[in-house]
């Protein structure tokens, strides 16, 4: 099988992916995010109307305007925190849609490379159920060294801020903080306190919009940078829990 093509990336299946992702990610933006472009006038809205539906209650004998003001902003103040937390709640989960498909459509494309050459049940479970390392190991195995890349890098803290969102504390977020605390929002960052970064947890994780559309052009990079194709000859030695599949099948097979 040295001249054998065990895997391949058709190019219009690899325009249909880098398309299909960017569809994604455009119409996310059109028809959710773009719903939190005006917080403030809409903050400011909430304050307006809290001071009208409060107007029946003003006595001037007995109240100072004032306080009806001074309440009526701090109403728009919580307006505007409350939708600014769900616009951060919003685009994390748009981008924890958006990585899950990836993995996904990559899993999909290696079974189904891999089942051009060979039959079986446990290949098939491992592709699916292996970790993020352990797919890297196997990319690797091609000859793609993915793991000096930067958008693997960008990759590998996508995964970890999806993890923590879906999860909260765990072993992502001590990864997170360990590798890209640029991700949790520090409010005492810069204060010079011992307990700035000890005290952040799972409820401080924040992407920006710049952050996700870096993990997006991450995406991006890695689909264009498939190899067209791995011949067995190019292959070096895959992961030892990809070879135990294999043989596992084989076995069976027998």
């Amino acid at each position: 099988m040295s001249n054998y093509a065990l895997f391949q990336m058709w190019g219009p299946y690899r325009q249909s992916l880098i398309k299909g992702h960017q569809f994604y990610v455009e119409q996310a933006r059109k028809r959710v995010l773009l719903q939190f472009e005006n917080m403030e006038e809409e903050a400011d809205k909430a304050a307006e109307e809290w001071l009208e539906q409060s107007g029946d209650q003003f006595d001037p004998d007995r109240h100072d305007p004032s306080d009806f003001y001074e309440a009526a902003n701090d109403v728009g103040i919580e307006f505007y925190q409350l939708l600014s937390d769900m616009r951060d709640q919003t685009r994390l989960s748009v981008i924890a849609g958006m990585f899950h498909e990836w993995e996904k459509k990559l899993r999909d494309w290696l079974v189904r490379e891999i089942l051009h050459w060979h039959r079986g049940e446990a290949v098939v479970a491992k592709v699916w159920s292996a970790d993020f390392g352990k797919i890297a190991d196997l990319l690797e195995s091609f000859g793609w060294k993915i793991r000096s890349t930067d958008y693997f890098k960008t990759l590998d803290a996508c995964r970890l801020v999806v993890n923590v969102y879906k999860h909260g504390a765990g072993k992502s977020l001590d990864d997170l903080k360990a590798t890209y605390p640029k991700y949790l929002d520090n409010p005492l960052s810069g204060s010079g306190s011992p307990w700035a970064e000890k005290m952040l947890d799972y409820t401080n994780l924040k992407v920006s919009d710049d952050q996700f559309q870096a993990f997006s052009d991450a995406i991006v990079a890695f689909w264009r940078d498939v190899p067209e194709s791995v011949v067995g000859s190019q292959l070096a030695k895959v992961p030892d829990w990809f070879e135990k599949a294999i043989a596992s099948d084989r076995t069976i097979q027998k």
